[in-house]
Protein backbone atom coordinates (compact mmCIF):
# COMPACT_ATOMS: atom_id res chain seq x y z
CA UNK A 1 0.00 0.00 0.00
CA UNK A 2 1.11 3.85 -0.92
CA UNK A 3 1.18 5.64 2.20
CA UNK A 4 -1.05 8.68 2.79
CA UNK A 5 -1.42 10.57 5.83
CA UNK A 6 -4.47 11.80 5.61
CA UNK A 7 -5.52 8.40 6.28
CA UNK A 8 -4.47 5.80 8.69
CA UNK A 9 -1.59 3.08 7.82
CA UNK A 10 -3.98 0.13 8.66
CA UNK A 11 -5.76 -2.36 6.38
CA UNK A 12 -9.22 -1.87 8.22
CA UNK A 13 -10.36 1.17 9.60
CA UNK A 14 -13.77 0.76 11.71
CA UNK A 15 -16.45 3.22 10.59
CA UNK A 16 -18.93 4.38 13.59
CA UNK A 17 -21.77 6.63 13.75
CA UNK A 18 -22.85 8.93 16.27
CA UNK A 19 -25.39 11.33 16.46
CA UNK A 20 -23.04 14.52 17.30
CA UNK A 21 -19.26 13.68 16.28
CA UNK A 22 -17.86 16.44 18.62
CA UNK A 23 -19.37 15.34 21.92
CA UNK A 24 -18.02 11.53 20.50
CA UNK A 25 -14.50 12.46 20.66
CA UNK A 26 -14.64 14.11 23.38
CA UNK A 27 -16.20 11.25 25.03
CA UNK A 28 -14.04 9.15 23.48
CA UNK A 29 -10.52 10.31 24.45
CA UNK A 30 -11.89 11.04 28.66
CA UNK A 31 -13.32 7.17 28.46
CA UNK A 32 -11.09 5.31 26.43
CA UNK A 33 -7.74 7.82 26.31
CA UNK A 34 -8.26 8.07 22.57
CA UNK A 35 -6.97 10.93 20.75
CA UNK A 36 -8.31 12.95 17.79
CA UNK A 37 -5.83 12.32 14.69
CA UNK A 38 -7.38 14.66 12.14
CA UNK A 39 -10.34 16.63 12.04
CA UNK A 40 -12.72 17.28 9.05
CA UNK A 41 -15.33 19.91 9.57
CA UNK A 42 -17.72 19.73 12.80
CA UNK A 43 -20.03 17.44 11.36
CA UNK A 44 -18.47 14.93 8.74
CA UNK A 45 -19.38 11.36 9.08
CA UNK A 46 -19.36 8.22 6.96
CA UNK A 47 -21.81 7.10 5.56
CA UNK A 48 -23.51 3.50 6.22
CA UNK A 49 -26.83 2.11 5.48
CA UNK A 50 -28.57 3.11 9.10
CA UNK A 51 -27.19 3.60 12.21
CA UNK A 52 -28.03 0.85 15.07
CA UNK A 53 -30.72 0.68 16.93
CA UNK A 54 -31.35 0.29 20.42
CA UNK A 55 -30.58 -3.02 21.74
CA UNK A 56 -28.74 -3.80 18.17
CA UNK A 57 -25.03 -4.77 17.52
CA UNK A 58 -23.84 -3.66 14.01
CA UNK A 59 -20.26 -3.43 14.94
CA UNK A 60 -17.47 -4.57 17.24
CA UNK A 61 -14.03 -2.98 17.53
CA UNK A 62 -11.00 -4.52 19.01
CA UNK A 63 -8.73 -2.21 20.50
CA UNK A 64 -5.69 -3.34 22.25
CA UNK A 65 -4.43 -1.76 25.74
CA UNK A 66 -1.03 -2.27 28.17
CA UNK A 67 -3.77 -2.68 31.44
CA UNK A 68 -7.15 -4.02 30.66
CA UNK A 69 -7.98 -3.28 34.59
CA UNK A 70 -7.51 0.29 34.48
CA UNK A 71 -8.56 0.64 31.41
CA UNK A 72 -11.81 -0.53 32.08
CA UNK A 73 -12.11 1.45 35.37
CA UNK A 74 -11.03 4.67 33.79
CA UNK A 75 -14.50 3.90 30.87
CA UNK A 76 -16.86 3.07 33.98
CA UNK A 77 -15.79 6.28 35.66
CA UNK A 78 -16.82 8.25 31.90
CA UNK A 79 -19.88 6.16 31.86
CA UNK A 80 -19.19 3.41 29.60
CA UNK A 81 -21.51 0.20 30.16
CA UNK A 82 -19.25 -2.45 31.14
CA UNK A 83 -20.82 -5.77 29.02
CA UNK A 84 -18.26 -8.05 30.34
CA UNK A 85 -15.72 -7.61 33.26
CA UNK A 86 -11.68 -7.80 32.43
CA UNK A 87 -11.45 -11.43 31.88
CA UNK A 88 -8.48 -13.76 31.43
CA UNK A 89 -8.55 -16.22 28.24
CA UNK A 90 -6.58 -19.57 27.27
CA UNK A 91 -5.28 -17.71 24.37
CA UNK A 92 -3.30 -15.36 26.14
CA UNK A 93 -5.36 -12.18 26.24
CA UNK A 94 -7.15 -10.20 29.12
CA UNK A 95 -10.61 -8.97 27.69
CA UNK A 96 -13.27 -6.36 28.57
CA UNK A 97 -16.44 -5.27 26.56
CA UNK A 98 -17.68 -1.81 26.88
CA UNK A 99 -21.22 -0.66 25.09
CA UNK A 100 -20.37 3.79 24.43
CA UNK A 101 -22.48 6.41 24.31
CA UNK A 102 -23.97 5.42 21.20
CA UNK A 103 -24.12 1.75 22.04
CA UNK A 104 -21.58 0.54 19.78
CA UNK A 105 -19.47 -2.64 21.00
CA UNK A 106 -16.04 -2.24 22.31
CA UNK A 107 -13.56 -4.84 23.44
CA UNK A 108 -9.93 -3.67 25.33
CA UNK A 109 -7.51 -6.25 25.38
CA UNK A 110 -4.33 -6.74 27.15
CA UNK A 111 -1.82 -9.28 26.12
CA UNK A 112 -0.59 -11.55 29.01
CA UNK A 113 1.43 -14.09 26.92
CA UNK A 114 2.36 -15.12 23.58
CA UNK A 115 0.43 -18.13 22.84
CA UNK A 116 0.97 -20.53 19.25
CA UNK A 117 -2.86 -21.20 18.32
CA UNK A 118 -2.39 -24.69 18.89
CA UNK A 119 -1.69 -24.28 23.08
CA UNK A 120 -5.28 -23.54 23.33
CA UNK A 121 -6.94 -25.32 20.51
CA UNK A 122 -6.77 -22.91 17.58
CA UNK A 123 -4.74 -23.60 14.11
CA UNK A 124 -1.84 -22.24 12.21
CA UNK A 125 -3.80 -22.20 9.07
CA UNK A 126 -0.73 -20.03 7.05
Amino acid sequence: MKPNRSIPAATVVPVLIYPDVRAAVAWLEAAFGFRERVKIGEDHRAQMRRPPRPGESTSSVLVRVKDARSHCERARAHGAKIRMEPTDFEYGERQYHAEDLAGHQWTFSETLADMAPEQWGGETVD
